[in-house]
């Protein structure tokens, strides 16, 4: 893949997660009937009410704010190099989840479903992330210090996937946002 600035690509990850922190700020503001539309009254039964994407995003946020922190502080790449180079498998990941004009669905993992795990979410998820992407903004500044290519991750598909650090953070930011917008589309369904 090509190389890129890796002071752009934290700056843009970072903006991206200020977004995606108003935009969960904006739902507390909503009521909870608002909160629990989903797309399933317009023919989608297996469609997501706002509370559920805030469940499910946080299922993964469990799992990769930990890890990166984890990594970021026992990396041996201490030193920040001007350049990421994304890896194929990488970019792969981070370019699916990234919502865009023709965001094509994707199924999501028995165990990662808030049907499964949180059948009844309120507004604590919201408020969870809303944490969480506090977080991320943390961490994306102490990414700033490490080297996003050659330090790794872990991924919730399995300890054996590795990505690069830089892959790992456009991911999980990426499948907040593409989230986040379903989330919003849950809830103007009625309008």
């Amino acid at each position: 893949m090509k190389a890129r600035s890796a002071q752009d690509l934290l700056s843009q990850l970072t903006e991206r997660t200020r977004s995606n922190l108003a935009a969960g700020r904006d739902f507390l503001a909503l009521d909870d009937t608002t909160l629990h539309l989903s797309r399933s009254t317009a023919g989608r039964p297996d469609a997501w009410n706002a509370l559920e994407n805030f469940a499910h995003l946080n299922y993964y946020g469990d799992y990769y704010l930990p890890e990166i922190r984890k990594q970021i502080n026992a990396t041996k790449h201490r030193t920040n190099t001007e350049t990421f180079t994304s890896s194929w498998l990488g970019n792969y990941f981070a370019a699916g989840m990234k919502p865009g004009p023709q965001t094509r669905k994707i199924n999501t993992f028995k165990k990662a479903n808030p049907v499964n795990f949180d059948p009844a979410p309120d507004r604590s998820a919201i408020e969870e992330f809303i944490r969480q992407q506090e977080e991320i903004l943390e961490l994306l500044q102490l990414a700033s210090r490490v080297d996003l290519t050659r330090t790794k991750t872990g991924t919730s598909l399995s300890e054996l996937v590795r990505l690069r650090l830089g892959d790992t953070l456009r991911v999980v930011i990426y499948h907040n946002w593409r989230h986040v917008e379903q989330a919003q589309r849950a809830c103007v369904v009625a309008g």
